[in-house]
């Protein structure tokens, strides 16, 4: 993947790691301009490439009264207006092979999740737009077969992919980052590290997916140390009220530090 070609992406600092951040979901306007301003304001302080994330649809969820959206064109037209009133590039997931085109008029980088990796028809309708891609590398995957993921999307005349590690299972309520995997995957495409998914706990008996905030600051700084070209972090100004993933999101107002020093440890790596 190269930076050079996504739209108003702003990399002043070519040695730094980008970011892929914001909310899980898009719960209305005024709170997704309010986080991208904030994220903004940080990675141009610390030159950090930013690509805005939000989900314009949330179709993976425990219970079939939780949060799914405010509405697909509502919130791909908010999407849009982000990344036309701030001048940054945008990511949402898509679920469906429809969604493909109809996601990429308003954003730049197509997401597909983790547990749809593996669907073929997906993969190549995000490849097609000719829209960078990326891969969330499944939880049941291995990092090595992720190379045929990325290969579906070359395959199609797109070389715009990355991959993104959002842990591994652990049991049957936990996740494990294995970070042998960064390298690994690096051979083929670049790498980003899903700090705030990775720290998910599934499948809770009470139907709400659970997780550990407290550890955000582990796990991205050591995706950092062992290579990860990116970092994915998804934030909110009030977690606990979030709609969607509110348990292992980051506070934004944590956020400022945690980059902090995220770009110290890049600029360490980088003088070895």
């Amino acid at each position: 993947m190269n930076l050079d070609l996504i739209p108003k992406i702003k990399h002043t600092n070519s040695n730094n790691f980008f970011l892929l951040a914001g909310p899980c979901a898009i719960e209305g306007e005024d709170m997704a301009m309010a986080i991208a301003e904030k994220i903004l304001s940080i990675t141009d302080r610390l030159e950090i490439p930013f690509i805005f994330k939000g989900s314009f649809k949330k179709a993976n969820r425990s219970r079939i009264d939780s949060f799914t959206g405010i509405g697909d064109e509502k919130a791909l037209k908010i999407l849009q207006k982000v990344s036309e009133t701030f001048d940054v590039p945008t990511v949402t997931d898509i679920h469906e092979v429809s969604d493909a085109a109809k996601a990429a008029e308003y954003v730049d980088v197509l997401q597909i999740p983790a547990f749809l990796v593996r669907q073929t028809d997906l993969v190549v309708a995000a490849a097609n737009t000719g829209k960078v891609v990326n891969l969330k590398k499944g939880q049941f995957m291995s990092p090595e077969s992720m190379q045929h993921a990325v290969k579906k999307v070359t395959d199609c005349g797109n070389n715009q992919v990355a991959i993104t590690d959002r842990g591994t299972m652990f049991g049957y309520q936990d996740m494990i980052v294995d970070f042998r995997g960064i390298p690994t995957m690096k051979q083929y495409a670049p790498v980003v590290l899903d700090v705030t998914h990775s720290l998910q706990q599934p499948n809770q008996t009470i139907g709400v997916t659970g997780g550990r905030p407290d550890m955000i600051s582990t796990i991205a700084r050591a995706g950092i140390a062992t290579g990860a070209d990116g970092i994915f972090i998804e934030t909110h100004f009030d977690p606990k009220n979030a709609k969607s993933d509110g348990a292992n999101m980051l506070h934004l107002d944590q956020l400022e530090k945690l980059l902090t020093d995220l770009v110290a440890i890049r600029k360490t790596i980088n003088h070895l």
